[in-house]
């Protein structure tokens, strides 16, 4: 039997990477993100290698987008049983210069998107008796200059994973949460243009403050989602594991 997993935001970045390491696992994947046409060419990839795909566009904070994607999703490929949350976005700036729809913007696709998210499938993970559930924290949620927004948003995904992970541990049903480091995406890229430092140079000083001392790439983190989904995992839930290339404080 097929297996059907949602990432959302997986046009790029990290939630593409691990569209792709889950089709490889054997999961029928679909591609969320805003734009749907976006998705199209993580779906060519899979589609290429063997794997089934759908690309489906979502505003992950829109009670009833998230509602007509799910059922789509259900309908086009299958119950989904599988969900990574890993929509998000950034409107960094300090305390005193951010504005309330920055704070709001945040806190909706991260927080209010993985809510939604997980109450539109939890459906079907509970009439299975088997799911599982990654959210996408950040070493962010321990606190970082300039993202009040971004890190309280990802603090509180921690506390959604342990108390999912409480209510729907009776269905067969693990939540869990990754925290990664400083991963090289477009989403970093964007910090380095924001603090007007090149690229190369961001990424060579975030990689000399690292124990590994490299940056992690979105493939550490679609390495850690294969094993929270896997068989092996079912008696891990309601954990929050750093991927940051060394101890967290």
């Amino acid at each position: 039997m097929t297996r059907t997993a949602i990432v959302t935001g997986s046009a790029r970045g990290i939630g593409a990477a691990t569209a792709r390491r889950l089709a490889a696992d054997g999961f029928a994947v679909a591609i969320l993100d805003l734009d749907e046409s976006a998705c199209k060419p993580v779906v060519s990839d899979i589609e290429a290698a063997g794997g089934k795909a759908l690309a489906v566009g979502v505003d992950v904070s829109d009670e009833q987008s998230v509602e007509v994607a799910v059922q789509r999703v259900a309908s086009e490929l299958g119950a989904p049983t599988v969900l990574v949350n890993n929509a998000g976005i950034l409107r960094d700036n300090l305390l005193f210069k951010m504005s309330a729809l920055d704070w709001d913007s945040v806190l909706n696709v991260h927080l209010r998107g993985s809510f939604l998210m997980s109450r539109a499938t939890q459906k079907y993970m509970t009439e299975a008796k088997w799911g599982r559930i990654v959210n996408l924290s950040s070493t962010s949620a321990l606190g970082n200059r300039g993202q009040a927004n971004y890190s309280a948003a990802k603090a509180g995904l921690q506390g959604f994973t342990k108390t999912l992970a409480i209510e729907l541990g009776k269905f067969g049903v693990t939540v869990n949460a990754i925290a990664p480091g400083f991963i090289q995406t477009d989403m970093t890229a964007a910090t380095a243009e924001r603090v007007g430092v090149p690229f190369d140079q961001f990424i060579a000083g975030a990689a000399s403050q690292i124990p590994v001392q490299r940056v992690g790439q979105p493939e550490d983190i679609a390495n850690t989602v294969s094993f929270f989904v896997g068989e092996a995992a079912g008696f891990v839930s309601g954990q929050v594991i750093y991927v940051a290339g060394g101890p967290t404080c």
